[in-house]
């Protein structure tokens, strides 16, 4: 007869930590991914919207000196 919830200890239990560690890896290249991701729409959106706003100027400055003549 073997004693139940004996000393005996099943295998995967060791492999938890290291299970526990790549998700840990895997989530934080994730979010490393995610922030580069953020950097490079951001920086995008910061070139369209730089150029957006020059056009403007121009076409207001061209307003301007039509309305001066």
């Amino acid at each position: 007869m073997e004693p139940s919830g004996g000393g005996r200890k099943e295998r995967p239990k060791p492999r938890e930590p290291a299970a526990r560690l790549e998700k840990a890896k895997q989530k934080s290249a994730q979010q490393e991914l995610k922030q580069r991701q953020r950097a490079e729409v951001n920086l995008c959106l910061n070139r369209v919207m730089t150029e957006l706003e020059q056009q403007q100027f121009d076409s207001f400055c061209k307003q301007m000196q039509a309305s001066g003549e």
